[in-house]
């Protein structure tokens, strides 16, 4: 066989010879990263436990009257009884109230959950909006029927 068959088997056989001495250098650097001990302090380590123990269950707390307030408020916004409207009513002074200086206001259970308080407020009030327009509109609408 000529050198140039050879060649040809090699280059078949092991598609860029040279471009793969210089992965295999890479690969070996990339796999030797792999198993060098990583440097993080045993504080750093014990920090992570400490954060799930003591803080998981007071943001499972918050989670739970956040969503408390909004349901209520949502699902009390046309109640007729007296303890109806005011549940809604506390849960909107609770959601609209600015002074956030308590623990368990709306703006700290907002932050502390990662999410925006004003956002979150704003929505809702624009929910009211819509759900109170159109409860006017259906009102119209049905005294209407009724005179005409």
């Amino acid at each position: 066989m000529s050198n140039y068959m050879n060649g040809a088997i090699a280059e078949k056989t092991s598609p860029g010879l040279h471009a793969a001495g210089r992965r295999s250098a890479i690969t070996d650097e990339t796999i030797g990263s792999l198993f060098q001990p990583d440097s993080l302090l045993s504080e750093q380590y014990f920090e992570t436990f400490h954060r799930r123990t003591f803080f998981e269950p007071e943001k499972k707390l918050m989670l739970a009257i956040l969503k408390d307030a909004i349901s209520i408020f949502q699902a009390d916004l046309f109640a007729f009884d007296v303890k109806g409207r005011r549940r809604f009513e506390d849960a909107k002074d609770w959601i609209t109230d600015l002074d956030g200086d308590w623990v368990f206001s709306f703006d700290n259970i907002c932050e502390h959950l990662g999410l925006n308080p004003v956002y979150i407020r704003n929505g809702l009030l624009r929910w009211m909006e819509n759900r109170l327009a159109k409860q006017n509109l259906n009102g119209s609408w049905e005294r209407k029927k009724m005179t005409g």
